[in-house]
């Protein structure tokens, strides 16, 4: 008999049990299965370890990144636990290791409050790795487990005696579920540094196997340590003003420094995860330092301009810190604090404290305000600046800049944009281009040093404006990236230092005025080759010194003649195109962000108003050097 197709039963009912559903949809547990994904189950059983130090049992951690890309995690907590569990009849580690939600998380006894953005914990590392071994030090012994898959393939066995307690967990994640197994060193730092911060005097090494590179993490000044990180290189007004409060089961820390620069900084934080969208804690907090700053304007009758909160946030590092029992997360990433009672108790915090050390320090508060004053008169003439360009037609989301040479395509998904410096290199790119899909805006010199300027000078550079115009999203509090006109905007300029400080310009504006193009992957940077080395009539385009050396082993050097291009504009319009526009051979790097603490710092130093730190840095970094040109 033909089976009925729209007999829908009991048969039908699929259950998954154990970690198998975890490996049939890992986006559910750990968000997806990318780079980012992947750091994610680092990040689980470092949590683990993290929620020993909170409750006060561990000190110090280590994170091995090892040559084959397994990664073991080791703490000196109390050990997970070894002794046969009454319901399930098996080692405790091992219901922690292949059950989803089992640990000692939810008695609020074990662990108070404790990380882990997805409450899955460990056991979605295991399930989710080709094999894992978990080390256990504990009563005087050593305990061993090794699973595959999620599976345990060895009983729990002793293996070795020791004096200290804690556990050690290395993994190898499963290539089937993971289309890039390779960890990046900036991520697992980025990470480990913000953890460091938030539980003070906790000792977190990161070591790389590959490349013998290690970092280590020890803040015993907390988050303070963090804003004063933040603001190294930039001039600060004063010193960290930093209080914290408990409420309701709610324990909350911020530290608060203002600095000479334009640029606002501020991270916060719910159980250690990293809030990146913000949510109440962000809310409550931008609502009483607006209040307080205005408050306080008001009391010295400095001026009559009423403060807005983008005129109190300039120039400003924050960061807030907020423990809780029962945290609600939400947003696309899961990254946004839900809870609505965190807001009011941030508020009250901020108001009754930032308000005492505005009146205990009047001479720091007068300098504050004052800058918070000139910013809002800044914003004023920005807004001017800005109407006055629209009215000229150059920021009208109708009328296009007439340097820009557009595309005929009209679907933005499909389309590029390429950001070139000079005409002549404009010229060549224009002509070599495909007029379908690529648009061309030539740039006339450097653009304005925006790290430097504030926005109402930054809506007086032609150049600028020409390409926010071009791109359609507007920037600073107008800024839509659905707006977007290009969904890849491709920064092309030529292989020597002018080429090399234009590119850093315009990154720094992408940085500072619409990151968020960075952040959806929309920026890249051209490759155009370095070389060209003709033989026997045959063309061989060359992108970096070690490709020369390969391609001169196998074709030799003899009789072969060598040009170095310096500028875009000495290659022809198909020279062009064949090596750098065709979306067949070309190679693009797409900009990322992986640690805005150490991007914010190197923006900072290489961009800034301070010369020591710059000079300080060529001086540690002058060997690495590719392309001088004398």
């Amino acid at each position: 008999m033909e089976e009925n197709k729209d007999e829908y039963g009991a048969k039908d009912i699929q259950v998954l049990t154990g970690l198998s559903a975890v490996r049939k949809r890992p986006s559910m547990y750990i968000g997806d299965t990318s780079l980012r994904g992947l750091h994610h189950l680092v990040f689980e059983a470092v949590d683990n370890s993290i929620d020993e130090a909170l409750a006060g049992f561990c000190s110090k951690i280590v994170v091995i990144i090892h040559k084959n890309n397994s990664v073991t995690v080791i703490d000196n907590g109390r050990g997970i636990p070894v002794d046969i569990h009454p319901k399930f009849n098996k080692p405790a580690v091992e219901i922690v290791m292949t059950k989803l939600h089992a640990g000692g998380k939810f008695d609020k006894r074990t662990y108070k409050v404790s990380g882990g953005l997805h409450g899955v914990g460990i056991s979605v590392t295991n399930a989710l790795s080709k094999e894992l071994s978990v080390e256990v030090r504990r009563n005087g012994k050593i305990y061993q487990q090794k699973y595959a898959q999620g599976t345990p393939i060895t009983e729990l066995k002793i293996v070795g005696e020791c004096n200290d307690k804690g556990t050690n967990v290395t993994f190898l994640p499963d290539p089937e579920i993971f289309p890039q197994t390779e960890f990046h060193f900036e991520t697992l730092a980025s990470r480990l540094r913000e953890l460091a911060f938030l539980n003070k005097g906790i000792h977190i090494t990161l070591f790389d196997e590959r490349t013998n590179k290690k970092q280590e993490f020890q803040y015993e000044g907390g988050i303070v340590s963090f804003v004063e990180l933040l603001n190294k290189n930039k001039n600060p007004l004063h010193k960290v003003i930093y209080f914290e409060k408990e409420k309701n089961g709610i324990k909350m820390e911020i530290a608060i420094q203002y600095n000479m620069g334009y640029q606002e900084n501020i991270f916060t934080f719910a159980n250690n995860i990293n809030t990146q969208e913000g949510g109440s804690h962000l809310i409550g907090f931008k609502t009483a330092l607006t209040r307080t700053m205005n408050s306080y304007a008001e009391k010295l009758k400095l001026d009559d301009a009423k403060l807005s909160s983008d005129d109190v946030r300039e120039g400003l590092s924050v960061v807030i810190s907020v423990q809780l029992q029962e945290p609600q997360f939400e947003g696309q990433t899961k990254t946004k604090l839900g809870n609505s009672e965190v807001k009011g108790i941030v508020e009250s915090l901020v108001n009754e404290n930032l308000g005492i050390f505005l009146e205990e320090n009047p001479s720091i508060a007068k300098l504050v305000v004052g800058k918070c004053i000139n910013s809002a008169k800044a914003r004023e003439a920005a807004a001017k600046a800005r109407e006055l360009t629209r009215r000229k037609g150059a920021l009208n989301s109708h009328s296009l800049p007439g340097k820009l040479a557009d595309c005929s395509e009209k679907d933005p998904t499909k389309c590029e944009l390429y950001i070139v410096e000079g005409d002549s290199a404009g010229g060549s790119a224009k002509q070599g281009r495909n007029r379908n899909f690529q648009a061309i805006l030539p740039l006339r010199g450097k653009i304005l040093n925006v790290e430097k300027a504030r926005l109402n000078k930054i809506f007086e550079n032609n150049e600028i404006t020409t390409m926010i115009a071009a791109l359609g999203t507007g920037v600073s509090e107008e800024f839509d990236v659905n707006k977007l006109r290009y969904h890849k905007v491709i920064i092309m300029t030529d292989a020597d230092v002018d080429g090399a400080h234009i590119r850093t310009l315009l990154l720094t504006f992408f940085y500072r005025h619409i990151n968020p193009l960075i952040a959806a992957g929309n920026v890249y940077i051209a490759q155009p080759p370095l070389y060209k080395v003709v033989k026997n009539k045959k063309v061989h385009y060359v992108y970096s010194d070690e490709e020369l050396e390969k391609l001169f082993k196998k074709i030799g050097r003899e009789s072969a003649s060598l040009q170095r291009y310096k500028g875009l504009g000495e290659m022809n319009p198909q020279q062009l195109w064949e090596t750098t526009m065709d979306p067949e051979h070309r190679t693009l790097l797409q900009v990322s962000l992986e640690d805005a603490v150490e991007a914010d710092k190197i923006f900072t130093i290489l961009m800034g108003d301070q010369v020591a730190p710059r000079r300080d840095f060529i001086q540690q970094h002058a060997k690495e050097v590719a392309n001088l040109d004398i």
